[in-house]
């Protein structure tokens, strides 16, 4: 039987996708038409992106999965039409870039090396940096990103903890979970890395009361999503010398409008969103291994607990 896949994303997503996507399914020995347009009940698979036309799904009786082109899926998983399974999308590339860029963070913090970058102004300062053993360094989150960051950096002798909602155990990383395990977590974290979902009990959970209980001079690194952060709570804290720097990836709202005061703030870094990207290639293969899953009726990867919202 060929299969009808629907590709429901912007224009520049199919020029990326509509090739790999196409010679995966082929070299899956899948055959199916790939396309941005079918009549709803004709389609057997959707492949998605929040941002898209589609929010309505009651009429694709016939589909069996929506696979999500994004590791995000707040903008979704509260979609009352949509009935069937909706899998996340973990990629490897993905990963392996945010991995890079976490640790790269982590370690310019770690080394202080703002204070070299930006010049000593004629004072010979001699300060050197604790080994990795003697850094905390704590993620919010252990999915995927957070378990494969934390695990890197535990490779550089960091002491490295972790949290996340339910209980977990972690080669090489101190884990944590709970209420009462993420006031642990944070009373000793020198570097605190943010990379869980984005859910109603995740937003704003660095506020005011938890920037408060990590020692003071912390940094907080965000690549996981703005709202995580109270902004209003974090320039509080940055001011008063709480935090004693913010390196920033994600926003409230992208582009991060030039008046906001994360711009100019000296304790604060700023970056566009860049810490990881999905890479078309390895996502394409995603999609195409839960096809095939669905085909055969092996379970899908990285399905979505609609009532956790991740």
């Amino acid at each position: 039987m060929t299969l009808n896949i629907l590709f429901s994303a912007d224009a520049k997503n199919w020029q990326d996708y509509e090739k790999p996507l196409k010679n995966g399914l082929a070299k899956a020995g899948l055959v199916a038409n790939v396309k941005t347009g079918f009549t709803p009940a004709e389609v057997d698979y959707i492949v998605y992106a929040p941002s898209s036309a589609l929010q309505d799904f009651t009429p694709y009786t016939r589909a069996k999965a929506v696979l999500n082109l994004w590791a995000g899926v707040e903008n979704v998983v509260g979609n009352t039409t949509l009935k069937i399974p909706l899998a996340r999308m973990v990629d490897p590339g993905m990963t392996q870039g945010m991995v890079e860029w976490v640790a790269g963070h982590v370690l310019r913090h770690h080394l202080g090396m703002d204070r070299h970058i930006h010049g000593l102004n004629g004072v010979w300062r001699k300060d050197i940096p604790p080994l990795a053993k003697d850094r905390k360094v704590t993620f919010l989150g252990l999915g995927a990103l957070g378990q494969a960051c934390g695990q890197a950096l535990a490779q550089f002798g960091f002491n490295v903890s972790g949290w996340s909602r339910s209980a977990k155990e972690i080669d090489g990383m101190t884990c944590y979970h709970g209420d009462a395990g993420l006031e642990q977590a944070l009373q000793d974290a020198e570097i605190v890395v943010l990379l869980i979902p984005l859910t109603n009990e995740t937003e704003n959970l660095m506020n005011t009361q938890r920037l408060t209980l990590l020692p003071e001079g912390a940094v907080i690194i965000n690549p996981g999503r703005g709202p995580l952060i109270d902004d209003a709570a974090l320039i509080a804290a940055l001011d008063n010398g709480q935090i004693g720097h913010a390196t920033l990836d994600v926003f409230r709202i992208e582009p991060l409008p030039v008046d906001h005061p994360f711009w100019v703030h000296p304790n604060v870094t700023v970056t566009p969103h860049i810490a990881s990207e999905t890479r078309i290639e390895t996502a394409a293969q995603v999609i195409v291994e839960n096809i095939r899953r669905g085909e055969t009726g092996a379970p899908l990867l990285h399905l979505v607990d609609r009532d956790l919202g991740y």
